[in-house]
Order: C-alpha cells, then sequence, then structure tokens
C-alpha cells in the first residue's frame, strides 16, 4: 500500500510539472496534482513518530 501511494505521489507531481511545462496550462489539473500529492504526503507522515514523543510520555509519567 505504501509503495502505492508513492508511485501516485510521484504521477501527481509529474503531471502538475508537466502543466507547468505545457503552452497552455490548465491551473485545475495543477492544483488537484498539488492536492493529491500533500493528501499522500500526509498519509505517510502520519505513521512517522515525532521526537518528542519520548519526552513527553516521561513527562505524563
Amino acid at each position: 500500500m505504501k509503495a502505492f501511494k508513492i508511485i501516485i505521489m510521484i504521477l501527481a507531481i509529474s503531471v502538475a510539472l508537466y502543466e507547468q511545462v505545457s503552452p497552455e496550462k490548465n491551473i485545475y489539473i495543477t492544483v488537484i496534482a498539488i492536492v493529491v500529492f500533500m493528501f499522500g504526503m500526509m498519509q505517510l507522515s502520519a505513521k512517522t513518530p515525532s521526537k518528542n514523543q519520548d519526552k513527553e510520555e516521561q513527562d505524563v509519567d
């Protein structure tokens, strides 16, 4: 599943960059591609623990 999300994110950024280079830019496609990329980054980074997680757990105890 993680590999699928990474592939979708790479595809979205590729589409956004292609739209910026093309002579007729479509802002809607670019915005949708960036939103897909940001949503994918949010999903992938949700599993990453915080640096301060250990300190917060010690403070609670």
